[in-house]
């Protein structure tokens, strides 16, 4: 559809990469209609005029999709279908003269920390009372929270430090006020991340100050789940643990990126730990919250990663049987640390090793999934689809864990509701049940 002589703007806010690049893309949506600009979010009536496309650069895969998508638009802007198209987000921060060059069609490019100077190409201002109010673009039950801004860890794998820069914590009152707006709203679950939640409060506290956070946000009316994403395992705060126990309303989950199981590859990459304090660390959790899950993720055929160090990892695996877990295959990234070694490990390679730790995984996840059948959980229903509603537990954060399947004729359940669920049937990575009835 043709936009030309379009009187007043429609912008199309595309997002791609984690929920972080997500949280940032609610924030411009909310400052552009903050300025009474009409904005969507992936608008699937696609009849926008500008586009802004917030991108990821973190690993080859997330970079090409961006690329795509910028090219998609660029095309479009070209055959006369958009007359705007703006980037922003990591990619933009990471390569900006180089997609200058070679994306002329794109009208202006932004970096992680300019949503101000991409609002004054509408005319509009960085609006700060809206500071703290988010639109969501998830379901309203949930949403993520970022504590912090940028990492300061020296891991040699990751640009992320290149393309958010130092770790800035936000204070606690700043978090709990977004919080109360989006209790207000409906959410009941927050999901709390940042690039590395376990530094929280450092830079602005002077001390580790991540179990006080969770205290005031389990505090806030409404919040009914409070989920921990991104604890790095070196310098681990095990005082959360603490309150984890005392606050019902913070979920018994912990989502801890442990990149590998082999001390010479985890010294390699930066990480400040070893295997073994890794395990010490685990069991250590494990010890002191029985029922806690934990979720990590890893990273195979790094530089130099010998068949031996794999196989320490896939040990390692197999020895800790993580309740979740994912597994990357190593992207050779520019101005990063790692990149100054041979990318050595054929791509076929890491694949193969890939494959056999999630195949590994599959196996552990469906013997601890066997053992909740005939329990009973409290889960909280997402959507409907094919005629059955979706839920999670405590256990399970969106998009990357095992979901509850629940039958439509128990009965209706509104989405973003709570209910207890007695599961029947468990696969690998789905629980199936039944409502029970108080």
């Amino acid at each position: 559809m043709k936009t030309k002589g379009r009187k007043k703007d429609k912008v199309n806010i595309v997002t791609l990469g984690c929920s972080k690049n997500l949280v940032d893309s609610e924030v411009m949506l909310t400052q552009l209609r903050g300025n009474k600009i009409n904005a969507t979010h992936e608008d699937s009536k696609d009849d926008a005029n500008v586009v802004i496309v917030n991108t990821c650069g973190f690993i080859d895969n997330a970079k090409q999709e961006s690329i795509d998508t910028i090219l998609r638009y660029a095309d479009a802007k070209q055959d006369g279908l958009i007359e705007k198209l703006y980037v922003t987000g990591c990619l933009s921060q990471r390569y900006k003269d180089d997609l200058e060059k070679e994306i002329p069609q794109v009208d202006a490019f932004f970096g992680t920390m300019e949503l101000p100077l991409l609002l004054k190409k509408f005319k509009a201002d960085y609006k700060h009372e809206l500071v703290g109010e988010r639109i969501l673009t998830t379901s309203n039950h949930y949403a993520y929270l970022k504590i912090a801004e940028g990492c300061d860890r020296p891991c040699s794998f990751c640009a992320i430090p290149i393309m958010r820069g130092k770790h800035v914590s936000k204070t606690i009152e700043e978090l709990v006020t977004e919080a109360k707006n989006l209790a207000k709203n409906g959410t009941k679950e927050l999901l709390l991340i940042a690039q590395d939640s376990t530094y929280y409060g450092l830079d602005i506290y002077g001390k580790r100050n991540l179990a006080d956070l969770l205290r005031s946000l389990s505090d806030v009316e409404g919040i009914e789940w409070i989920r921990l994403h991104y604890a790095f395992p070196t310098g681990f705060p095990m005082d959360i643990l603490d309150v984890m126990a005392e606050r019902s309303n913070i979920c018994n989950y912990i989502d801890m990126p442990l990149q590998h199981g082999s001390t010479r590859v985890l010294k390699h990459m930066r990480r400040g730990t070893t295997r073994e304090k890794q395990e010490e660390l685990i069991n250590a959790i494990r010890a002191k919250m029985p029922d806690i899950a934990i979720r990590t993720t890893l990273i195979a055929g790094y530089p130099g990663e010998t068949e031996e160090e794999f196989q320490e990892m896939y040990d390692f695996v197999e020895r800790m049987r993580f309740e979740r877990l994912g597994i990357f295959t190593y992207s050779h990234e520019e101005n990063t640390h790692a990149y100054n070694f041979t990318d050595d490990v054929p791509a076929d390679v890491k694949q193969e090793r890939a494959n056999a730790v999630m195949e590994l995984q599959e196996g552990i996840s469906y013997d601890l999934n066997q053992n909740r059948i005939g329990h009973t959980y409290k889960v909280l229903v997402d959507r409907m689809e094919g005629g059955k509603y979706i839920g999670r537990t405590e256990y399970d954060s969106p998009e990357v864990d095992n979901e509850v399947i629940i039958d439509k004729k128990d009965g209706h359940i509104r989405l973003g509701d709570f209910v207890q669920v007695k599961i029947n049937d468990a696969t690998e990575f789905d629980l199936y049940g039944s409502v029970v009835n108080d």
